[in-house]
């Protein structure tokens, strides 16, 4: 079973996969691409970049820090450097260098961060992203992206090429429904309606996406008409369809594979804080690391589940 399977959505591409297989079709088009990497090339899905152009990937060995300082001075250079390491990795040893080298002076990086959620299983907690949203969005300036499949993942990756400026691409490692069709549109700053309602709206991102979709559909069985956004742009999130769903469904569900504090939640909220407010429901990690195990199993026992976004929403009044 899997999220996106019970509304009828095939299993597709693991994000991750998909952002290495775009990276190399738009580096063949646009030379100025090149990427950096901390020893994880073959687990991020940059190797297959750097296989066809060695003289345009860089391997900084497990020194992350290092890594965004050198990409930085790449992008002083006119290049476009594409940094990834697992997401934990990424945000928590190299914060400083993120701020200083590319946030600051506003360099044109593209930071990705996969392995992000505790859907890599059995890696454990000291892999598992699951405050990058969060700190990312502390950083000035950058913009914070995460997709819900591989499509998404394809178009998200070209749009933040074309972006001139930081971002920020969260990617998960495990296969997701594949709730997009090949070529979809992408739009930094713009959520996607999946669905129509007027009773709720369940506002998610990631593979959450999925499970958003299944429990649209769980809802409509007992007489609840959700609406699904998937808000993939954390920052700046689209304050505009907060505030019409808000306006429209009176209530919110946001879900999000992150902790409950600085992520998709919390823009969210203050987002409808100040246009509609109305009751929001969150459906997260909590504030709490969590464990190895079974992706799946992990997902149910940490309440990031289907069932307890259906619960979410029958709680608001």
């Amino acid at each position: 079973m899997y999220f996106g399977e019970a509304s009828g959505y095939k299993l597709g591409q693991a994000p991750r996969d998909a952002f290495g297989d775009a990276l190399v079709a738009l580096g063949a088009e646009n030379k100025d691409v090149v990427t950096v990497d901390g020893d994880v090339g073959n687990s991020t899905r940059t190797e297959p970049f750097a296989l066809a152009h060695p003289d345009r990937a860089f391997n900084v060995g497990i020194a992350e820090s290092n890594m965004v300082s050198v990409a930085g001075g790449l992008a002083a250079c006119g290049k476009i450097p594409v940094v990834a390491s697992f997401a934990c990795f990424l945000l928590s040893n190299a914060h400083d260098q993120m701020r200083m080298s590319v946030a600051f002076p506003g360099l044109n990086v593209k930071f990705v961060g996969t392995h992000a959620g505790i859907s890599i299983g059995e890696d454990g907690p000291s892999q598992m992203g699951i405050e990058d949203v969060a700190l990312a969005c502390t950083l000035a300036g950058v913009k914070v992206i995460v997709p819900a499949d591989g499509p998404s993942s394809k178009a998200a990756t070209a749009a933040t090429l074309a972006d001139n400026g930081p971002t920020y691409l969260r990617l998960g490692r495990g296969k997701v429904a594949e709730v997009y069709p090949d070529g979809c549109d992408f739009t930094i700053g713009k959520a996607n309606q999946l669905r129509d309602g007027k009773d709720v709206t369940i506002i998610a991102n990631g593979l959450m996406v999925g499970a958003a979709l299944d429990a649209a559909k769980e809802l409509e069985a007992a007489g609840i008409s959700a609406r699904v956004l998937d808000m993939h742009t954390v920052k700046p999130i689209d304050e505009e369809a907060i505030a019409k769903a808000a306006r429209e469904t009176g209530r919110i569900v946001v879900a999000e594979e992150h902790l409950s504090h600085g992520g998709l939640g919390s823009a969210v909220a203050m987002a409808a804080s100040t246009s509609h407010p109305v009751p929001i429901a969150y459906v997260n990690v909590g504030d709490r690391y969590a464990e190895s195990g079974d992706p799946m199993g992990l997902l149910q026992k940490y309440g990031l589940t289907p069932q307890a976004i259906v619960e979410a929403a029958k709680s608001l009044k």
